[in-house]
């Protein structure tokens, strides 16, 4: 039977659990018993979430965490967390719980403590933002708004085409709360990043990416500054906030397996 820590990914705002599949199979194939759990109120299939956009709405980061949390409470080892945009976060904060072995972020949202505030994510996050009572409801994106947000960096047909089949309603909620977490001594953007116990984790960041800039991602590891444990960082330099869709996305995953091969001592479970 396999030794691997089982491994859950975590997908971000307005992109839907399925985006997914294709890293599942590539876990699968190395030896890991991999899932995709959708975060709280989402829909099974693309076309049910944004026929019923408001089962999505008014979910907070608390709430997603939550969610996983309780996922991994029957799982009979710790996991893998891997995590894009406010997946990664969500994984940072189940792994300064200790309820992960190990945790992935990709083009992570920015945690309390993260100053750097890019034009472009102000511009990315616009839809959103532009109206107060998107707090509560769920927010679509346009096409062109996807593009500038995910798929800048690749060719405009192969966005277009990454939106119609993955892009989802959002909850505008976890946003409002990113923005404000600064200013929030009780944040649930807070994550334990002095926790010296806690497994490893890697952050990942495209580095053109207009959502989450490269800012973004070297400020929160910084935040990390105060633990041993380990942490570290890989650039892709050209890429953006689609690199786990887009035709790179195997270069991306491929990166992250090696990187769990790396430290693999650290994160098995005992065989059973």
């Amino acid at each position: 039977m396999t030794t691997h820590n089982p491994v859950i990914f975590i997908h971000g705002l307005w992109l839907h659990a399925t985006s997914w599949n294709s890293w599942i199979e590539v876990f699968e194939e190395a030896g890991y018993t991999a899932s995709a759990p959708g975060w709280p109120g989402d829909p099974d299939t693309v076309a049910e979430a944004r026929a019923n956009p408001e089962s999505i709405a008014d979910h907070g980061i608390d709430d997603v965490v939550a969610h996983f949390a309780k996922i991994i409470q029957n799982l009979d080892a710790k996991p893998i967390l891997v995590g894009h945009s406010f997946g990664g976060m969500i994984a940072q904060k189940l792994l300064g719980q200790d309820l992960a072995a190990a945790a992935v972020a990709i083009d992570a949202a920015q945690i309390k403590g993260v100053l750097p505030l890019p034009l472009s994510a102000l511009r990315a996050t616009l839809p959103v933002f532009k109206n107060p009572a998107n707090r509560h409801r769920s927010v679509s994106l346009t096409a062109a708004q996807f593009r500038y947000a995910f798929g800048n960096a690749i060719p405009a047909e192969e966005s277009d085409e990454l939106f119609e089949r993955w892009a989802i309603p959002a909850p505008g909620k976890p946003l409002f709360e990113a923005a404000a977490a600064n200013f929030d001594p009780h944040s649930p953007a807070a994550v334990n990043t002095a926790n010296e116990m806690r497994g490893p984790l890697l952050l990942m960041m495209g580095g053109r990416d207009h959502t989450v800039p490269e800012a973004v991602t070297r400020a929160t590891l910084k935040q990390y500054r105060h633990s041993s444990a380990v942490t570290e960082i890989v650039d892709f330099p050209d890429r953006a906030h689609s690199l786990t869709i887009d035709h790179g996305w195997r270069d991306v995953a491929d990166a992250t397996l090696s990187w769990l091969r790396t430290h693999a001592d650290a994160i098995a479970k005992p065989a059973s």
